[in-house]
């Protein structure tokens, strides 16, 4: 399967296990796969939901501020991208 870089995490919130994200290229939309790379990060996330200044939306695109809730710890710095299916 192919991938496209959409940004990077800015930040953590441990509590209820969420992702900042900044969109810096391409977009994706809630029923995406996206996964989350770093120096200890490698895993998939299927996205339940994005929100934008705890308003829901349906997709991210470039120059977007999103939170996304993840099963797993993320870290600053660590690359997002799309999973596109073949």
């Amino acid at each position: 399967m192919a991938e496209k870089k959409i940004g990077e995490v800015m930040k953590f919130f441990a509590k209820p296990s969420v992702a900042a994200v900044k969109v810096t290229e391409n977009e994706f939309k809630v029923g995406d796969t996206v996964k989350f790379v770093g120096h200890t990060t490698d895993f998939t996330e299927l996205i339940a939901s994005i929100e934008v200044n705890n308003q829901k939306v349906e997709k991210a695109v470039p120059g977007d501020f999103v939170g996304v809730k993840v099963s797993d710890r993320v870290r600053e710095g660590d690359e997002v991208f799309v999973v596109i299916p073949d």
